[in-house]
C-alpha cells in the first residue's frame, strides 16, 4: 500500500500577500470589538440601573443564539459563494449591535442586540476559516488557522485593554 502526499490547494501564495496582511487586520479588529464589548457589557448596563435578572437574562439569550447558529451557520456558509460579504455583514452587526448597547440601553434592544451579536459567530469564525483556506490552500491552513488566532487574541487584548482604559478614565 503506497500513500501520497500532496496538497489540496494553492500553496505557492506569498507569505506576504496583500489578502494574507488583510486576514490578518480582520482577525486583530474583529476580535477587538468583540473583546471590548463582551466583558463591559454587563458593568455598563449595571451602571445604567439593570437588576441582575436582566442582566444575566440579556447575556444568556446572547450565548444561546451564538451556540445555536454554529449548525447552520455553517451549512448556510457552505451555500455561500463570497465568504468576504458574510465576514463584511458579521463585521457590520457586530458595530450594529455595541451601537444599540450604548445608545439604546432598553431591554427589548439590548436583547435584540446581543442575539444579533451572537448569531454572528456561528457564520463568522467558520466564513474566516474558509477564506484562509481559500487563500493558502490545504497545506498551510494549519499554520494560517493559527495566525489567525495570534491576531484575534493580540486584537481581543488590545480592544479589551483600550475599552478599560476609557472606562478609567472618563469613568
Amino acid at each position: 500500500m503506497s500513500v501520497t502526499t500532496g496538497s489540496f490547494g494553492t500553496t505557492d501564495v506569498p507569505t506576504a500577500s496583500p489578502s494574507l496582511h488583510g486576514l490578518d487586520g480582520v482577525n486583530f479588529f474583529l476580535a477587538a470589538a468583540l473583546a471590548g464589548l463582551g466583558p463591559y457589557v454587563a458593568a455598563y448596563l449595571a451602571d445604567q440601573k439593570w437588576t441582575q435578572t436582566d442582566i444575566g437574562l440579556v447575556l444568556t439569550a446572547g450565548s444561546v443564539a451564538g451556540l445555536l447558529s454554529q449548525l447552520p451557520g455553517g451549512e448556510v456558509l457552505d451555500k455561500i459563494r463570497s465568504k468576504r460579504a458574510v465576514v463584511a455583514v458579521g463585521a457590520s452587526i457586530v458595530i450594529l449591535s455595541a451601537l444599540i448597547v450604548a445608545f439604546w440601553p432598553r431591554l427589548p434592544s439590548v436583547f435584540f442586540a446581543l442575539v444579533l451579536q451572537g448569531t454572528t459567530g456561528g457564520f463568522l469564525g467558520p466564513a474566516i476559516a474558509a477564506i484562509s483556506l481559500g487563500l493558502v490552500g490545504h497545506a498551510a491552513l494549519a499554520e494560517r488557522l493559527g495566525r489567525n488566532q495570534r491576531f484575534a487574541s493580540t486584537g481581543a487584548l488590545a480592544g479589551s485593554g483600550l475599552v478599560g482604559l476609557v472606562g478609567y478614565l472618563v469613568f
